[in-house]
C-alpha cells in the first residue's frame, strides 16, 4: 500500500502489503453503534500516512462493531489495506482507564485518540501528521465543531484564539492561569468561524494555543508515554471526566501541545454516555 494514498476499489480483492503503521488510531467506544458507523466512514476517507485501527468496546449489550454498518466500515478499512483491530474491554473502569489500556496496545510512533462520535474531514489524519512532524511537539488536536452552531457567532469566546507563530513551546495550565481562559474556543463552532475569518488555504492549517483538546488528539506516543499516560486512573472513580485535559497538561509542560485550525473534526452531537462529571480527573493537579 502507497504511503500517501489508501488502496482504491480496483484493489480490494488483491493481496495488500503488508506495510507498519505510522499511525495507530484508538477508539474507545460504548453504546453507540451508529455514531461508531460514522466514525470509522470518517477513517476510510482518509488518506495517508499509513494507520491501523484499534477498536474497544465497554458496550452493554452487543459490542458496537457487530452491527452491519459499523461492521461493513470495518471491511472497508481492512479492503483498503488497513489493520484493524476489535477487543472487548470489561468491566468498565472509567474513561482514562479505557484510554490507558487502548494506549497499551499501541506500537506505531504516533497514536491518535479518536472518539466513538467524531467524523472526519477527507485529509484530517494527513494534515495533523504533517503539522506534528514540522512543529515537533507532543500533541496536536482538532477540537470537533458541532455544525448546528454554524448560525451562532461568539465572538467574546474567540477573543482567546492566539496563533504559535513559530515553534510550540512547552506551557503550565491549571485553573486561575490565563492560559486556562481558552477552554471557551472549543464550544459550538468556534473554530468554524474562526476558520473562515482566517482564510486559511485549502490542504493549509494553523497552530493556536489551547487549554486542552477531546474527541480527536494526535500524540506523540513517546511523548506520551514519557509523561505518564492516562496512569493516573486507580485515582478515579468509576464514573469521571476530565482524563484528556489531566494527561495533555503533563504532556504539554514536557513536550507542548496545540490544536490544528481549520478543525475537520465534526460532533455528531450525540447525547453523552457519561452523564455524571462531578469527578474530574483535572483536580489531581494543583
Amino acid at each position: 500500500m502507497s504511503q500517501q494514498a489508501r488502496r482504491w476499489s480496483g484493489e480490494w480483492a488483491t493481496p495488500a502489503d503488508v506495510v507498519p503503521p505510522v499511525i495507530d488510531v484508538l477508539v474507545p467506544t460504548a453504546d453507540r453503534p451508529a455514531e461508531l458507523a460514522v466514525t470509522l466512514a470518517g477513517l476510510a476517507a482518509q488518506d495517508g500516512p499509513v494507520f491501523s485501527v484499534i477498536v474497544s468496546d465497554q458496550s452493554t449489550d452487543a459490542p458496537g462493531w457487530s452491527y452491519p454498518a459499523a461492521e461493513a466500515m470495518l471491511r472497508v478499512l481492512r479492503a483498503q489495506g488497513r489493520h484493524t483491530d476489535t477487543v472487548r474491554h470489561l468491566p468498565r473502569r472509567g474513561l482514562a482507564e479505557h484510554r490507558h489500556f487502548l494506549l497499551s496496545l499501541a506500537r506505531a510512533s504516533y497514536v491518535l485518540f479518536l472518539d466513538d462520535d467524531v467524523w472526519l474531514e477527507p485529509g484530517s489524519v494527513q494534515r495533523l501528521h504533517a503539522a506534528i512532524g514540522e512543529l515537533r511537539c507532543g500533541f496536536l488536536g482538532m477540537a470537533p465543531q458541532g455544525l448546528s452552531y454554524l448560525g451562532d457567532v461568539r465572538p467574546d469566546e474567540q477573543a482567546e484564539f492566539i496563533e504559535w507563530r513559530r515553534e510550540v513551546a512547552p506551557e503550565r495550565v491549571r485553573p486561575g492561569k490565563a492560559e486556562y481562559d481558552r477552554w471557551p474556543l472549543h464550544n459550538a463552532a468556534n473554530l468554524t468561524h474562526i476558520a473562515a475569518d482566517r482564510r486559511v488555504s485549502p490542504g493549509g492549517w494553523i497552530a493556536y494555543r489551547v487549554a486542552w483538546l477531546g474527541g480527536c488528539v494526535l500524540y506523540d506516543r513517546v511523548a506520551l508515554l514519557d509523561s505518564g499516560g492516562f496512569d493516573f486512573w486507580p485515582q478515579l472513580p468509576v464514573e469521571h471526566a476530565g482524563e484528556d485535559a489531566a494527561a495533555q497538561w503533563r504532556v504539554m509542560e514536557r513536550y507542548g501541545g496545540a490544536g490544528l485550525l481549520p478543525s475537520g473534526a465534526v460532533h455528531l452531537e450525540a447525547p453523552t454516555t457519561i452523564p455524571r462529571r462531578e469527578a474530574d480527573a483535572t483536580d489531581m493537579f494543583g
